[in-house]
């Protein structure tokens, strides 16, 4: 069931200095921070941040680079062992004394990696090239010693083998030198994968960083824009000695200004907390325009506590009592319509002023369109492909803007 407010009034006033006399200020159909709450608004708001939870299993293992160098260490080991206790089954050997002579041969390729290890390090900053060159050398000349070793070994451990001599030492230095190609490939692949995974981070952060510093930009542009028409409203009424009035104006404007402290251009508020920064807005303006100023709300149940991009529909009401509302002597109505259908929250925004005459040119049509054309880089950067932002010239006049975005929802711990 929506909730309708119809140019309804809050706060009593003193005739503004260019308006008929009224009395009240506006209300918003929102359930909003009160003023005395927005010391401890920090505290409710709704980040657009990413909740870490606990590492996940693979995380845990895996995250440190020494504890998964010794797990791929003695993993890599282990499987060697396997693989030649393979080939002695298939090569009928007397596996009860052959298992000795894999255990000392994986051993000696244990110790031997460790000790490549560190020169690799040295080394793994080097040009692909001589890189390449440099683990073609090491591998052979570390199998050769590798064969060596373990043919030394093997006749004391295995009765009835016979000394090894000469060339014969260096008869397992092929089989042995892959195995330590092997070793190598998977030791720098994995640190190559490290380095572009920590590449990859780097340019999510910075690219996260440039998207927060465009949003924050975007929405202070508008600080200015909005201070300068409030504070020369403030100044007329000061010079028209309407003390009262320009006082209001100021606190209202304070109150305002406190909101935009609390929340950040990156975070997502409801759509109450929307709407009351826009009662608060509202409130500026009726001091300037009094009843040529009206606006109608229509805000479903479902809509309200919708999330939205802090402060996205002040700069387009802001636009609509410019282009709208001040240049007509009657003033005129603007009506904010939203609701969920689909997924999607739906806002609408409408006036019944002139409208534009090139929907596509707003820039340059309107002198500023400081106003529109952020909403739609805002939009843009926080929800990409994912929303929609249309402008519509409306019968017999007035424009329309439609903006759809994901329906997203507070959560709750």
């Amino acid at each position: 069931m929506a909730k309708e407010t119809k140019n309804t009034v809050g706060d009593s006033r003193v005739p503004a200095h260019n308006a008929r006399a009224q009395e009240a200020s506006f209300e918003v159909p929102a359930r909003g921070f009160l003023d005395g709450d927005l010391a401890g608004a920090k505290e409710n708001r709704v980040g657009v941040g990413v909740t870490r939870g606990n590492l996940s299993p693979m995380d845990s293992l895996f995250g440190d680079k020494e504890r998964t160098f010794w797990i791929f260490q003695i993993g890599g080991w282990t499987g060697y062992c396997l693989l030649r206790t393979f080939q002695a089954i298939t090569s009928g050997q007397d596996l009860y004394h052959y298992t000795w002579v894999i255990i000392a041969a994986a051993l000696v390729g244990f110790a031997m990696t460790s000790v490549m290890r560190n020169l690799y390090r040295m080394v793994r900053e080097w040009a692909l090239h001589w890189l390449l060159l440099c683990v073609i050398f090491v591998c052979g000349a570390c199998g050769l010693i590798f064969s060596s070793i373990e043919l030394y070994i093997a006749p004391f451990l295995m009765p009835g083998w016979v000394p090894f001599t000469g060339l014969e030492l260096f008869g397992n230095a092929m089989f042995e030198s892959t195995a330590l190609f092997a070793w190598s490939a998977l030791y720098f692949g994995y640190h190559y994968y490290q380095s572009m995974q920590e590449q990859q981070e780097q340019v999510l952060k910075a690219t996260a960083m440039a998207h927060q510093a465009q949003l924050k930009m975007l929405r202070y542009q508008l600080n200015p824009h909005f201070l300068f028409n409030t504070l020369n409203a403030i100044s007329t009424l000061v010079l028209e000695k309407a003390e009262t009035d320009a006082n209001q104006m100021l606190t209202k404007l304070s109150s305002f200004l406190r909101f935009t402290l609390v929340n950040q251009p990156t975070q997502r508020i409801s759509l109450d907390q929307e709407l009351y920064a826009l009662g608060l807005y509202l409130d500026i303006e009726n001091v300037r325009f009094g009843d040529r100023l009206k606006v109608d709300f229509n805000i479903s149940e479902a809509a309200s506590a919708a999330l939205i991009p802090s402060l996205l529909l002040q700069p387009l009401i802001e636009n609509a009592i410019k282009y709208a509302i001040a240049p007509s002597i009657e003033g005129g109505t603007i009506r904010v319509n939203a609701d969920v259908s689909d997924g999607k929250l739906i806002v609408i925004l409408e006036d019944d002023g002139p409208g534009l005459e090139d929907l596509e040119n707003i820039v340059s049509q309107s002198g500023s369109g400081v106003g529109i054309v952020n909403t739609k880089e805002r939009l843009l950067q926080i929800y990409g492909p994912n929303h929609r932002f249309v402008l519509t010239n409306l019968e017999p006049s007035g424009l329309g803007i439609r903006v759809e975005i994901p329906c997203e929802r507070e959560k709750r711990p």
